[in-house]
Protein backbone atom coordinates (compact mmCIF):
# COMPACT_ATOMS: atom_id res chain seq x y z
CA UNK A 1 0.00 0.00 0.00
CA UNK A 2 3.03 2.39 -1.00
CA UNK A 3 0.11 4.90 -2.02
CA UNK A 4 -0.97 5.02 1.21
CA UNK A 5 -0.51 9.12 1.91
CA UNK A 6 -1.74 11.07 5.21
CA UNK A 7 -1.53 14.51 6.42
CA UNK A 8 -1.55 16.40 9.67
CA UNK A 9 -2.83 19.84 8.70
CA UNK A 10 -3.29 22.37 11.93
CA UNK A 11 -3.20 26.12 12.38
CA UNK A 12 -0.52 27.92 13.43
CA UNK A 13 -2.65 29.40 16.03
CA UNK A 14 -0.29 28.82 19.29
CA UNK A 15 0.47 25.58 21.08
CA UNK A 16 -0.13 22.03 19.85
CA UNK A 17 -2.68 20.50 21.68
CA UNK A 18 -2.68 17.13 22.96
CA UNK A 19 -5.52 16.04 21.04
CA UNK A 20 -3.61 17.43 18.02
CA UNK A 21 -0.49 15.16 18.79
CA UNK A 22 -3.03 12.63 19.21
CA UNK A 23 -4.45 13.06 15.08
CA UNK A 24 -0.64 13.15 14.23
CA UNK A 25 0.05 10.31 15.71
CA UNK A 26 -2.47 7.88 14.21
CA UNK A 27 -1.77 9.46 11.04
CA UNK A 28 2.23 8.38 11.44
CA UNK A 29 1.51 5.19 13.04
CA UNK A 30 -1.11 3.91 10.46
CA UNK A 31 0.98 5.50 7.74
CA UNK A 32 4.41 3.52 8.70
CA UNK A 33 2.69 0.58 8.88
CA UNK A 34 1.36 0.58 5.12
CA UNK A 35 4.78 1.60 3.58
CA UNK A 36 3.17 4.96 2.78
CA UNK A 37 4.16 8.79 3.80
CA UNK A 38 3.03 11.41 6.48
CA UNK A 39 2.97 15.19 5.73
CA UNK A 40 3.05 18.04 7.57
CA UNK A 41 0.86 20.30 5.76
CA UNK A 42 0.06 24.30 7.45
CA UNK A 43 -3.21 25.82 7.21
CA UNK A 44 -2.75 29.27 7.50
CA UNK A 45 -5.41 30.68 5.83
CA UNK A 46 -7.27 32.75 8.76
CA UNK A 47 -4.60 35.04 9.16
CA UNK A 48 -6.85 36.85 12.50
CA UNK A 49 -5.57 33.86 14.49
CA UNK A 50 -2.14 33.06 13.43
CA UNK A 51 0.42 33.17 15.88
CA UNK A 52 4.46 34.07 15.06
CA UNK A 53 6.45 32.07 15.67
CA UNK A 54 3.53 28.89 16.20
CA UNK A 55 5.01 26.93 13.24
CA UNK A 56 8.31 26.20 14.83
CA UNK A 57 7.04 25.26 17.93
CA UNK A 58 4.43 23.18 15.86
CA UNK A 59 6.89 21.11 14.33
CA UNK A 60 9.58 20.72 17.15
CA UNK A 61 6.69 19.89 19.32
CA UNK A 62 5.68 16.83 16.92
CA UNK A 63 9.83 15.70 16.40
CA UNK A 64 10.22 15.86 20.24
CA UNK A 65 7.55 13.47 20.45
CA UNK A 66 8.95 10.83 17.66
CA UNK A 67 6.65 11.66 15.16
CA UNK A 68 8.45 12.66 12.43
CA UNK A 69 7.45 13.70 8.91
CA UNK A 70 8.27 12.42 5.60
CA UNK A 71 7.55 15.39 3.66
CA UNK A 72 6.28 19.15 4.26
CA UNK A 73 7.18 21.90 6.38
CA UNK A 74 10.78 21.46 8.21
CA UNK A 75 12.82 23.56 10.66
CA UNK A 76 16.44 23.49 9.60
CA UNK A 77 19.13 25.85 11.60
CA UNK A 78 15.92 28.47 12.68
CA UNK A 79 14.39 28.59 9.25
CA UNK A 80 11.36 26.82 7.72
CA UNK A 81 12.05 24.52 4.89
CA UNK A 82 9.82 23.05 2.71
CA UNK A 83 10.53 19.11 1.52
CA UNK A 84 8.38 17.45 -1.22
CA UNK A 85 7.08 17.10 -4.57
CA UNK A 86 3.83 18.54 -3.81
CA UNK A 87 4.34 21.98 -2.41
CA UNK A 88 4.18 24.50 -1.30
CA UNK A 89 3.31 22.99 1.99
CA UNK A 90 2.42 26.31 3.41
CA UNK A 91 -1.70 27.28 2.37
CA UNK A 92 -0.59 30.84 2.31
CA UNK A 93 1.59 30.17 -0.30
CA UNK A 94 -0.73 28.66 -2.72
CA UNK A 95 -3.31 31.41 -3.13
CA UNK A 96 -2.53 31.31 -6.98
CA UNK A 97 -3.54 27.40 -7.32
CA UNK A 98 -6.80 28.31 -5.28
CA UNK A 99 -7.77 30.96 -7.73
CA UNK A 100 -7.62 28.43 -10.50
CA UNK A 101 -9.75 26.13 -8.75
CA UNK A 102 -12.22 28.23 -7.70
CA UNK A 103 -12.65 29.80 -11.34
CA UNK A 104 -13.34 26.69 -12.64
CA UNK A 105 -16.31 26.27 -9.90
CA UNK A 106 -17.82 29.68 -10.72
CA UNK A 107 -17.48 28.63 -14.32
CA UNK A 108 -19.22 25.08 -14.21
CA UNK A 109 -21.82 26.85 -12.22
CA UNK A 110 -20.75 24.79 -8.64
CA UNK A 111 -20.25 28.79 -6.80
CA UNK A 112 -21.29 31.70 -6.93
CA UNK A 113 -20.18 35.40 -5.84
CA UNK A 114 -21.87 36.67 -2.68
CA UNK A 115 -22.33 40.71 -1.97
CA UNK A 116 -23.98 40.14 1.43
CA UNK A 117 -22.27 42.49 3.73
CA UNK A 118 -21.93 40.96 7.21
CA UNK A 119 -24.72 43.52 8.55
CA UNK A 120 -27.31 41.86 6.62
CA UNK A 121 -25.85 38.22 7.46
CA UNK A 122 -26.23 39.15 11.04
CA UNK A 123 -30.09 40.43 10.39
CA UNK A 124 -30.80 36.88 8.50
CA UNK A 125 -28.94 34.54 11.08
CA UNK A 126 -30.82 36.55 14.26
CA UNK A 127 -34.28 36.21 12.50
CA UNK A 128 -33.98 32.48 11.87
CA UNK A 129 -33.28 32.29 15.42
CA UNK A 130 -36.12 33.98 16.63
CA UNK A 131 -38.12 31.68 14.17
CA UNK A 132 -36.51 28.67 15.85
CA UNK A 133 -34.60 27.75 12.56
CA UNK A 134 -30.95 26.75 12.16
CA UNK A 135 -28.82 29.47 11.24
CA UNK A 136 -28.02 29.34 7.65
CA UNK A 137 -26.92 31.82 4.55
CA UNK A 138 -30.34 32.31 2.68
CA UNK A 139 -28.83 32.40 -0.81
CA UNK A 140 -29.62 35.49 -1.36
CA UNK A 141 -26.83 36.35 -4.01
CA UNK A 142 -27.06 32.84 -5.32
CA UNK A 143 -29.24 33.84 -8.82
CA UNK A 144 -26.93 36.52 -9.16
CA UNK A 145 -25.84 36.75 -13.29
CA UNK A 146 -21.94 35.95 -13.43
CA UNK A 147 -21.45 39.14 -15.70
CA UNK A 148 -23.59 41.29 -12.92
CA UNK A 149 -21.29 40.21 -10.38
CA UNK A 150 -18.24 40.87 -12.29
CA UNK A 151 -18.70 44.20 -13.12
CA UNK A 152 -19.68 45.05 -9.39
CA UNK A 153 -16.73 43.56 -8.54
CA UNK A 154 -14.89 46.06 -11.25
CA UNK A 155 -16.44 48.54 -9.81
CA UNK A 156 -14.74 47.87 -6.40
CA UNK A 157 -17.59 46.32 -4.06
CA UNK A 158 -16.77 43.54 -1.56
CA UNK A 159 -17.69 40.01 -2.39
CA UNK A 160 -16.91 36.25 -1.08
CA UNK A 161 -17.23 33.15 -3.38
CA UNK A 162 -19.62 30.35 -2.15
CA UNK A 163 -20.57 27.03 -2.42
CA UNK A 164 -23.73 26.08 -4.67
CA UNK A 165 -25.22 23.18 -2.68
CA UNK A 166 -27.62 20.90 -4.47
CA UNK A 167 -30.89 21.01 -3.74
CA UNK A 168 -32.70 18.17 -1.50
CA UNK A 169 -30.02 15.74 -2.46
CA UNK A 170 -28.69 12.93 0.16
CA UNK A 171 -25.05 13.24 0.46
CA UNK A 172 -23.56 9.81 1.32
CA UNK A 173 -19.83 8.81 2.29
CA UNK A 174 -18.09 6.63 4.66
CA UNK A 175 -15.89 6.93 7.53
CA UNK A 176 -13.61 4.24 8.83
CA UNK A 177 -14.99 4.57 12.35
CA UNK A 178 -18.65 5.14 12.23
CA UNK A 179 -19.49 3.42 8.72
CA UNK A 180 -21.92 5.40 6.14
CA UNK A 181 -22.91 8.64 6.83
CA UNK A 182 -25.77 10.13 4.98
CA UNK A 183 -26.65 13.74 5.41
CA UNK A 184 -29.46 15.49 3.48
CA UNK A 185 -28.38 18.81 1.47
CA UNK A 186 -31.39 20.93 3.29
CA UNK A 187 -28.66 20.85 6.18
CA UNK A 188 -26.06 21.82 4.50
CA UNK A 189 -25.38 26.06 4.53
CA UNK A 190 -24.15 27.37 1.45
CA UNK A 191 -20.14 27.54 2.66
CA UNK A 192 -17.94 30.59 1.74
CA UNK A 193 -15.00 29.50 -0.39
CA UNK A 194 -13.03 32.22 -0.61
CA UNK A 195 -13.05 34.97 1.60
CA UNK A 196 -13.37 38.62 1.00
CA UNK A 197 -9.80 38.85 1.83
CA UNK A 198 -9.05 36.54 -1.03
CA UNK A 199 -8.03 33.85 1.33
CA UNK A 200 -9.61 30.32 1.23
CA UNK A 201 -11.86 29.20 3.68
CA UNK A 202 -11.04 25.82 5.51
CA UNK A 203 -13.59 23.53 3.55
CA UNK A 204 -12.30 24.93 -0.27
CA UNK A 205 -8.16 24.71 0.41
CA UNK A 206 -8.68 21.19 2.19
CA UNK A 207 -10.11 19.78 -0.51
CA UNK A 208 -7.99 20.94 -3.17
CA UNK A 209 -4.59 20.40 -1.35
CA UNK A 210 -5.95 16.85 -0.32
CA UNK A 211 -6.41 16.34 -3.83
CA UNK A 212 -3.11 17.41 -5.33
CA UNK A 213 -1.10 16.18 -2.57
CA UNK A 214 -2.90 12.65 -3.47
CA UNK A 215 -3.71 12.42 0.31
CA UNK A 216 -5.56 8.50 0.57
CA UNK A 217 -6.72 8.84 4.27
CA UNK A 218 -8.02 12.33 5.62
CA UNK A 219 -7.78 11.68 9.93
CA UNK A 220 -9.33 14.71 11.90
CA UNK A 221 -11.43 15.31 14.82
CA UNK A 222 -15.13 14.17 14.93
CA UNK A 223 -15.94 17.61 15.28
CA UNK A 224 -15.07 17.95 11.28
CA UNK A 225 -17.71 15.17 10.26
CA UNK A 226 -20.81 17.51 9.77
CA UNK A 227 -19.12 19.56 7.37
CA UNK A 228 -17.70 16.90 5.16
CA UNK A 229 -20.85 16.68 3.06
CA UNK A 230 -19.75 20.56 2.13
CA UNK A 231 -16.39 18.71 1.15
CA UNK A 232 -17.73 16.10 -0.58
CA UNK A 233 -20.28 17.98 -3.03
CA UNK A 234 -16.72 19.23 -3.82
CA UNK A 235 -14.74 16.19 -4.77
CA UNK A 236 -18.13 15.39 -6.63
CA UNK A 237 -18.20 19.39 -8.65
CA UNK A 238 -14.33 18.51 -9.69
CA UNK A 239 -14.75 14.99 -10.52
CA UNK A 240 -12.23 13.99 -7.94
CA UNK A 241 -11.70 10.59 -6.26
CA UNK A 242 -13.27 10.61 -2.39
CA UNK A 243 -10.45 10.06 0.31
CA UNK A 244 -11.51 7.88 3.10
CA UNK A 245 -12.25 9.67 6.10
CA UNK A 246 -11.53 8.77 9.73
CA UNK A 247 -13.26 11.02 12.21
CA UNK A 248 -11.75 10.36 15.55
CA UNK A 249 -13.08 10.78 18.94
CA UNK A 250 -12.54 13.74 21.33
CA UNK A 251 -10.05 13.61 24.01
CA UNK A 252 -11.65 14.24 26.99
CA UNK A 253 -11.16 15.20 30.69
CA UNK A 254 -12.30 12.88 33.72
CA UNK A 255 -15.52 14.57 33.82
CA UNK A 256 -16.14 13.30 30.05
CA UNK A 257 -16.19 16.85 28.85
CA UNK A 258 -13.42 18.26 26.09
CA UNK A 259 -9.59 18.38 27.19
CA UNK A 260 -9.11 22.34 27.69
CA UNK A 261 -6.77 24.40 29.15
CA UNK A 262 -8.80 25.17 32.29
CA UNK A 263 -8.68 21.68 33.52
CA UNK A 264 -4.61 21.69 33.06
CA UNK A 265 -1.91 21.03 30.80
CA UNK A 266 -3.45 19.65 27.50
CA UNK A 267 -0.17 21.61 25.91
CA UNK A 268 2.43 19.06 24.17
CA UNK A 269 5.16 21.64 25.76
CA UNK A 270 3.48 21.52 29.30
CA UNK A 271 4.32 17.87 29.36
CA UNK A 272 7.52 18.01 28.02
CA UNK A 273 8.50 20.95 30.36
CA UNK A 274 7.67 18.98 33.27
CA UNK A 275 9.33 15.96 32.15
CA UNK A 276 7.81 13.38 30.72
CA UNK A 277 9.44 10.90 28.19
CA UNK A 278 7.87 11.41 24.77
CA UNK A 279 8.28 7.80 24.38
CA UNK A 280 5.84 7.62 27.42
CA UNK A 281 3.55 10.17 26.59
CA UNK A 282 3.17 9.05 22.87
CA UNK A 283 2.71 5.28 24.55
CA UNK A 284 -0.24 6.60 26.68
CA UNK A 285 -1.61 8.69 24.49
CA UNK A 286 -2.26 5.90 21.41
CA UNK A 287 -4.90 4.20 24.41
CA UNK A 288 -6.96 7.11 24.63
CA UNK A 289 -9.62 6.10 22.18
CA UNK A 290 -7.98 2.72 20.67
CA UNK A 291 -7.43 -0.77 22.35
CA UNK A 292 -4.74 -3.19 21.10
CA UNK A 293 -5.84 -6.60 21.46
CA UNK A 294 -4.37 -7.73 23.81
CA UNK A 295 -4.15 -6.24 27.26
CA UNK A 296 -0.70 -4.92 27.04
CA UNK A 297 0.17 -1.09 28.24
CA UNK A 298 3.61 -0.32 27.58
CA UNK A 299 4.49 -0.20 23.76
CA UNK A 300 7.66 1.08 21.78
CA UNK A 301 6.83 2.95 18.89
CA UNK A 302 7.66 -0.08 16.64
CA UNK A 303 5.05 -2.03 18.57
CA UNK A 304 2.51 0.67 17.93
CA UNK A 305 3.56 0.50 14.27
CA UNK A 306 2.62 -3.01 13.88
CA UNK A 307 -0.15 -3.14 16.22
CA UNK A 308 -2.51 -0.19 15.55
CA UNK A 309 -5.40 -0.15 13.13
CA UNK A 310 -8.76 2.76 12.65
CA UNK A 311 -10.76 -0.43 13.15
CA UNK A 312 -10.14 -0.38 16.91
CA UNK A 313 -10.57 3.27 17.74
CA UNK A 314 -13.78 3.77 19.43
CA UNK A 315 -16.28 6.00 18.63
CA UNK A 316 -16.95 7.82 21.64
CA UNK A 317 -14.37 9.67 22.94
CA UNK A 318 -11.40 8.58 25.27
CA UNK A 319 -10.76 9.87 28.54
CA UNK A 320 -7.22 11.43 29.25
CA UNK A 321 -6.44 10.71 32.82
CA UNK A 322 -3.40 12.17 34.10
CA UNK A 323 -3.09 9.42 36.49
CA UNK A 324 -2.79 6.80 34.41
CA UNK A 325 -0.65 8.67 31.72
CA UNK A 326 1.88 9.04 35.52
CA UNK A 327 1.98 5.60 35.60
CA UNK A 328 3.29 5.14 32.31
CA UNK A 329 5.54 7.50 31.91
CA UNK A 330 6.63 6.03 35.40
CA UNK A 331 7.31 2.77 33.71
CA UNK A 332 9.89 4.22 30.93
CA UNK A 333 11.78 6.50 33.38
CA UNK A 334 12.85 3.07 35.59
CA UNK A 335 13.75 1.56 32.83
CA UNK A 336 15.70 4.73 31.19
CA UNK A 337 19.22 5.14 31.10
CA UNK A 338 20.21 6.70 34.33
CA UNK A 339 22.65 9.04 32.57
CA UNK A 340 19.55 10.38 30.21
CA UNK A 341 16.99 11.05 33.36
CA UNK A 342 20.36 12.78 35.16
CA UNK A 343 20.69 15.30 32.53
CA UNK A 344 16.89 15.63 32.11
CA UNK A 345 16.68 16.53 36.34
CA UNK A 346 19.49 18.57 36.67
CA UNK A 347 17.37 22.01 35.18
CA UNK A 348 14.29 20.86 37.64
CA UNK A 349 17.04 20.80 40.56
CA UNK A 350 19.13 24.19 39.44
CA UNK A 351 15.85 25.87 39.34
CA UNK A 352 14.99 25.31 42.80
CA UNK A 353 18.30 25.79 44.25
CA UNK A 354 19.66 22.21 45.33
CA UNK A 355 22.53 22.13 42.98
CA UNK A 356 24.42 24.80 41.35
CA UNK A 357 25.98 24.64 37.26
CA UNK A 358 29.30 24.33 39.25
CA UNK A 359 27.80 21.40 40.81
CA UNK A 360 26.58 19.93 37.56
CA UNK A 361 30.63 20.62 36.47
CA UNK A 362 32.57 19.20 39.19
CA UNK A 363 29.62 16.67 40.98
CA UNK A 364 27.74 15.00 38.51
CA UNK A 365 28.37 11.63 39.44
CA UNK A 366 27.30 12.37 42.76
CA UNK A 367 24.17 14.46 41.11
CA UNK A 368 23.67 10.79 39.04
CA UNK A 369 24.00 8.99 42.42
CA UNK A 370 21.44 10.53 43.95
CA UNK A 371 18.94 10.92 40.69
CA UNK A 372 19.42 7.16 41.08
CA UNK A 373 18.25 7.03 44.14
CA UNK A 374 14.56 8.22 43.84
CA UNK A 375 14.45 7.01 40.22
CA UNK A 376 12.43 4.62 40.97
CA UNK A 377 9.86 7.21 42.70
CA UNK A 378 9.30 9.78 40.30
CA UNK A 379 6.31 9.66 37.79
CA UNK A 380 7.73 12.30 36.05
CA UNK A 381 11.07 14.10 36.38
CA UNK A 382 10.12 17.69 37.40
CA UNK A 383 8.53 15.30 40.52
CA UNK A 384 12.28 14.92 41.79
CA UNK A 385 12.14 18.06 43.49
CA UNK A 386 10.01 16.38 46.14
CA UNK A 387 12.00 13.68 46.73
CA UNK A 388 15.44 14.43 47.02
CA UNK A 389 14.91 17.22 50.09
CA UNK A 390 16.08 14.14 52.43
CA UNK A 391 19.22 15.08 50.67
CA UNK A 392 19.58 18.74 51.55
CA UNK A 393 19.05 19.28 54.68
CA UNK A 394 20.45 18.40 58.62
CA UNK A 395 16.92 19.15 60.79
CA UNK A 396 15.53 16.06 60.44
CA UNK A 397 11.30 16.35 60.78
CA UNK A 398 9.82 12.70 61.24
CA UNK A 399 6.63 12.63 59.00
CA UNK A 400 4.15 11.42 61.34
CA UNK A 401 3.85 10.13 65.19
CA UNK A 402 4.88 6.77 63.90
CA UNK A 403 8.36 8.05 62.89
CA UNK A 404 8.84 9.94 65.95
CA UNK A 405 8.05 6.87 68.48
CA UNK A 406 10.87 4.79 65.74
CA UNK A 407 13.22 7.37 67.69
CA UNK A 408 11.78 7.33 71.01
CA UNK A 409 12.79 3.66 71.59
CA UNK A 410 15.32 2.06 74.59
CA UNK A 411 17.85 0.50 71.87
CA UNK A 412 18.03 3.88 69.34
CA UNK A 413 20.38 5.83 71.85
CA UNK A 414 22.68 2.91 71.54
CA UNK A 415 22.30 2.74 67.51
CA UNK A 416 22.98 6.03 67.11
CA UNK A 417 26.19 5.77 69.10
CA UNK A 418 27.12 2.92 67.41
CA UNK A 419 26.03 4.48 64.07
CA UNK A 420 28.51 7.30 64.78
CA UNK A 421 31.54 5.61 66.10
CA UNK A 422 31.77 3.63 62.45
CA UNK A 423 31.28 6.86 60.83
CA UNK A 424 34.67 8.46 62.80
CA UNK A 425 36.62 5.01 61.62
CA UNK A 426 36.49 6.20 57.92
CA UNK A 427 37.73 9.52 56.13
CA UNK A 428 34.57 9.14 53.38
CA UNK A 429 31.80 6.95 53.15
CA UNK A 430 32.04 4.93 50.16
CA UNK A 431 30.24 2.03 48.81
CA UNK A 432 31.52 -0.93 50.89
CA UNK A 433 30.48 1.37 54.35
CA UNK A 434 26.72 1.57 52.55
CA UNK A 435 26.68 -1.84 52.08
CA UNK A 436 27.85 -3.03 55.06
CA UNK A 437 27.25 -0.68 57.99
CA UNK A 438 23.77 -2.72 58.63
CA UNK A 439 25.25 -6.09 59.16
CA UNK A 440 28.47 -4.19 61.56
CA UNK A 441 25.70 -2.44 63.58
CA UNK A 442 23.88 -5.94 63.87
CA UNK A 443 26.61 -7.91 65.24
CA UNK A 444 28.13 -4.76 67.46
CA UNK A 445 24.93 -3.97 68.83
CA UNK A 446 23.16 -7.23 68.56
CA UNK A 447 19.79 -4.79 67.44
CA UNK A 448 18.19 -6.23 64.49
CA UNK A 449 15.06 -6.36 62.02
CA UNK A 450 12.49 -3.53 62.30
CA UNK A 451 14.71 -2.10 65.26
CA UNK A 452 17.65 -1.95 63.44
CA UNK A 453 16.09 -0.66 59.84
CA UNK A 454 13.26 1.58 60.68
CA UNK A 455 15.07 4.07 63.62
CA UNK A 456 17.94 4.90 61.34
CA UNK A 457 15.70 5.32 58.36
CA UNK A 458 14.00 7.97 60.25
CA UNK A 459 16.70 9.34 61.94
CA UNK A 460 18.63 9.47 58.25
CA UNK A 461 15.83 10.80 56.47
CA UNK A 462 12.50 11.97 58.81
CA UNK A 463 10.61 8.84 56.82
CA UNK A 464 9.79 5.73 57.50
CA UNK A 465 10.09 4.05 54.09
CA UNK A 466 11.66 4.95 50.93
CA UNK A 467 14.83 4.77 48.35
CA UNK A 468 17.21 1.88 49.21
CA UNK A 469 19.51 3.17 52.40
CA UNK A 470 22.50 2.08 51.25
CA UNK A 471 22.02 4.63 48.19
CA UNK A 472 21.19 7.24 50.81
CA UNK A 473 23.83 6.71 52.87
CA UNK A 474 26.55 6.79 50.11
CA UNK A 475 24.47 10.44 48.53
CA UNK A 476 24.87 12.07 52.18
CA UNK A 477 28.39 11.12 53.00
CA UNK A 478 30.06 11.43 56.34
CA UNK A 479 29.69 14.89 57.76
CA UNK A 480 26.00 15.19 56.92
CA UNK A 481 24.90 12.06 58.41
CA UNK A 482 27.12 13.20 61.61
CA UNK A 483 24.99 16.19 61.52
CA UNK A 484 21.80 14.31 60.98
CA UNK A 485 22.49 12.21 64.41
CA UNK A 486 23.98 14.94 66.17
CA UNK A 487 20.28 16.88 65.69
CA UNK A 488 18.28 13.58 66.67
CA UNK A 489 20.60 13.14 69.71
CA UNK A 490 19.82 16.48 70.82
CA UNK A 491 16.04 17.07 69.86
CA UNK A 492 14.26 14.20 68.89
CA UNK A 493 14.76 11.71 71.86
Amino acid sequence: MSNVRLRFAPSPTGYVHIGSLRTALYDYLFAKQKGGKYILRVEDTDRNRYVEGAIENMVQSLLWAGVEHDEGVFVENGKLVQKGEYGPYIQSERLDIYKKYIAELIEKGYAYYCFCDKERLDNVREEQKAKGLTPMYDKHCRTTNIEDAKKRIEAGEEYTIRLKVPENKDILFNDVIRGEVTINSSEVDDQVLIKSDGFPTYHFAVVVDDHLMKISHVVRGEEWLVSTPKQVILYEAFGWEIPKFVHLPTVLNKDKKKLSKRQGDVAVGDFKKKGYLPEALVNYLALVGWSPEGNKEIFSMDELIDEFSFERVSKTGGVFDNDKLNWVNGQFIRNADIDRITKLAIPHLVEVGYITENDVENRYDWIKMMVSTVQEKISYIAEITDHVDIFFKNEIDPENEEAKEMLKGEQVSTLLEAFKEELSLVDEVDEEFANSIFKVLKKKTGIKGKNLFMPARVMITGQLHGPDMGNIILVLGKQNILKRIEYVKRNLM
